[in-house]
């Protein structure tokens, strides 16, 4: 199932809305995007916080895996496993999630994002509960 990029606004609210995303792909099997690091995303040492990268990983597994499930499911992230590995002030990000796995009940999603030279800054996985509508 592939969701209009037009749309996808509807699924992310203020706060997505805040760290300015923006979605390049948009399926059940990649889901990809662009944002901007600046300082509206710094903790007071004067990098990004680790919770915004936090928030990109949560919020792309959880596209990727509502996407995936149909509209017939929620999603719900269970577990989110963060690691950071360049700290960044600003410049372009790139962030890409892809499942491992995809099951009647739970999904697991990783999401890498890079900097504009390749170098990885951070990588989550997220575990996501199915939930069928009664």
């Amino acid at each position: 199932m592939d969701l209009d990029v037009t749309s996808a606004s509807d699924l992310m609210g203020p706060w997505m809305d805040h760290l300015g995303m923006e979605y390049t792909e948009l399926t059940g099997s990649r889901i990809a995007a662009r944002w901007t690091a600046s300082d509206k995303h710094h903790q007071p040492f004067g990098i990004v916080h680790g919770g915004v990268h936090c928030s990109v990983v949560e919020t792309l597994a959880s596209i990727g895996a509502h996407l995936w499930a149909g509209p017939e499911v929620r999603v719900v992230g269970v577990n989110n496993s963060t690691d950071f590995y360049r700290a960044v002030r600003e410049g372009e990000m790139t962030s890409v999630g892809t499942p491992v796995h995809q099951g009647r009940s739970q999904q697991v999603w990783v999401v890498e994002t890079h900097d504009t030279e390749g170098r990885l800054v951070a990588r989550g996985q997220v575990r996501i509960q199915n939930l069928r509508k009664d």
